[in-house]
């Protein structure tokens, strides 16, 4: 098997992420470098596929390659989407030793919602990638009530600093709380383009992830996904 593919069937990152670790000289098979034409073989264990040589990354030895997890996750306020195991109130503290999970991009920590959790490398890049696009809803309340015009401004885009959104969908929840779906993936992006246009957010909640919805999941909750989530959330990233 290819070292990039490798890499990341062990959930360590998105193979496009090891080409770049393996370009940067960051990955060593054994005591030499790698380079980006290597391939390693796979031997079976008790715990799941490990290569025949041992692979290291940033200098830190690659594990076995586990049986695919995939789980939802509902953060709460406050929760550092961040893998640090010296933060307190770091994610990592609160997933499972094994299976190895790592979220499918963040959520700031003064944001909830849904997580996807998983060691799949090559869904979470296709999940993360700004050229695949996928639709990410999230339920918004603001600082105070607001007309229909900032519906239609949202949805058309919204200019800040250097940048100008793409259209997305809008639509009203009550006075002053909107749902936003968004096919853009943008740092801060729901809380710059509310304030661009004169609003705080005071609450942002991500409720579903292409075919995938929160439902009542309650906070600080994790459960895997049932077979027929995964099987709409992969067909909808295919």
């Amino acid at each position: 098997m290819r070292l990039a593919k490798y890499l990341a069937l062990t959930g360590c990152c998105s193979r496009r992420a090891a080409t770049r670790l393996i370009r940067d000289g960051l990955v060593r098979i054994d005591e030499r470098l790698a380079n980006h034409v290597d391939s390693v073989t796979l031997i079976d264990t008790p715990i799941g596929q490990r290569s025949i040589e041992q692979i290291y990354v940033n200098d830190e030895p690659i594990r076995v390659v586990e049986a695919k997890a995939y789980w939802l996750f509902n953060k709460a306020v406050g929760t550092d989407s961040r893998l640090l195991a010296h933060l307190p109130n770091s994610l990592l503290h609160l997933l499972p030793e094994s299976p190895r999970l790592y979220p499918v991009g963040r959520l700031d920590k003064d944001s909830r919602g849904l997580l996807i959790l998983t060691n799949d490398g090559e869904l979470t890049h296709k999940l993360m990638h700004p050229d695949f696009g996928h639709a990410k809803t999230y339920h918004v309340q603001v600082d105070r009530p607001f007309d229909d015009a900032f519906l239609v401004n949202m949805a058309a885009g919204v200019s800040y600093k250097d940048v100008v959104t793409l259209p997305c969908i809008m639509q009203r929840l009550a006075a002053d709380k909107y749902e936003i779906t968004l096919t853009q993936g943008l740092n801060r992006q729901i809380r710059r383009m509310s304030q661009a246009l004169g609003f705080k957010v005071i609450d942002l909640k991500r409720v579903s992830i292409q075919s995938l919805q929160l439902g009542d999941l309650p906070e600080g909750s994790m459960r895997p996904l049932s077979s027929a989530e995964l099987a709409d959330l992969l067909d909808s990233v295919a």
